[in-house]
């Protein structure tokens, strides 16, 4: 069958960035004949959806990148910034115009467990009196969960997510749930209110393929924000992909094949950011404890997905260094003389590229 949209080249990889968005066919069109059709589809659809976003979101290119190499290569994300930078309405967008079911859970510190997963309820047959127990779904059972300021909830009721984003099940009653693919979660985060706050566990963090850094907008796009959202403009978005669609480009990110050299890189900068006797001294100096083995992982896994939105099947040395600070900063714990001097995690890996060789 032909792929999702005609080439304006023989080359399926020619003039990607040439393309206008489009409504898709049917998913019985979306087959591709090879893998290599499926990268020239890929990168297409990422062209796409870009444009559908923007429709909405003004500026934040670097912050929609991550989001968008993050959901093909299945992995979750920590979105870090202040109030109005727009992050919930990021993600909305998103599941709109991938057609995929978003539910936004508020974390607050009422918040128990079984508000996320949901809970067992006794129930009575009127006809025959017969009394039964039966699962009512909690908000995680959607394709994009939002877990807002998902730190103003307690370390109990944070764990509850532990089970879904690393296995996409749901336990309770003795029974396991599945949860609806693509799965993935989507947590927000005030980096500079911290009263009643409560820090996220290591192993939560560890969660997370990314820690994605929301800044303000520029002079520019804050005037073009204020315009829009003061107006009346409310844009329409096209469905670029379908769920089962991005499931199956998400197993085609799993099988790009990825260089020894490039492997090794990645588990150098993992394994750099580890205090010990072959760590620069500016990680023994500020860095208590480093990344662990999941980091080499997510970096190897995110570089194949930064590749295949560019329309290539291999992955570089450029792709694991592009995406080293939001794969590694959030698993790095700072000791005392690093907050005495104000260093901060996403610096120390800026200053690893230039110390770790290739």
């Amino acid at each position: 069958m032909d792929p999702i949209v005609k080439p304006v080249s023989d080359d399926p990889l020619d003039n990607v960035t040439e393309l206008r968005p489009r409504e898709l066919r049917p998913d019985t069109d979306l087959e591709p004949r090879s893998d290599l059709d499926a990268v020239a589809e890929i990168a297409r659809a990422h062209v796409e959806l870009v444009a559908e976003i923007e429709k909405r979101i003004i500026g934040q290119r670097k912050v929609i990148d991550q989001l968008l190499i993050a959901l093909f290569a299945r992995g979750h994300c920590l979105f870090v910034g202040v109030p109005g930078l727009a992050k919930t309405l990021l993600i909305s967008t998103l599941a709109e115009a991938l057609n995929l079911s978003f539910q936004r859970i508020q974390f607050t510190p009422d918040l128990m467990p079984a508000d996320i997963t949901g809970t067992e309820v006794l129930e009575e047959d009127h006809v025959t009196g017969r009394r039964a127990f039966r699962f009512i779904k909690g908000p995680v059972f959607g394709n994009l969960v939002l877990a807002d300021e998902i730190n103003r909830t307690p370390p109990k009721t944070q764990a509850a997510l532990l089970q879904s984003m690393q296995e996409y099940k749901v336990t309770a009653g003795g029974h396991t749930h599945d949860l609806p693919l693509p799965f993935l979660v989507f947590a927000t985060q005030n980096p500079i209110e911290q009263e009643g706050t409560y820090p996220l566990p290591e192993a939560q963090l560890d969660r997370f393929m990314f820690q994605v850094d929301v800044g303000y907008p520029t002079a520019d796009e804050e005037e073009q924000i204020a315009r829009q959202q003061a107006s009346d403009y409310r844009p329409d978005l096209r469905r670029v992909l379908s769920p089962q669609r991005i499931i199956e480009l998400q197993e085609l990110v799993r099988r790009v094949p990825v260089a020894d050299h490039v492997v090794k890189y990645a588990v150098a900068l993992a394994r750099a950011t580890r205090p010990g006797p072959h760590a620069p001294q500016f990680i023994k100096d500020y860095v208590g404890w480093g990344a662990g083995p999941r980091a080499s992982q997510f970096l190897v896994l995110a570089g194949k997905s930064r590749a295949i939105l560019d329309g290539r099947f291999a992955v570089s040395l450029d792709d694991i260094a592009a995406l080293a600070r939001p794969t590694l900063q959030h698993r790095l714990i700072l000791n005392y003389r690093a907050e005495a001097e104000g260093q901060r995690a996403g610096d120390l890996i800026d200053r690893l590229l230039g110390t770790v060789e290739p």
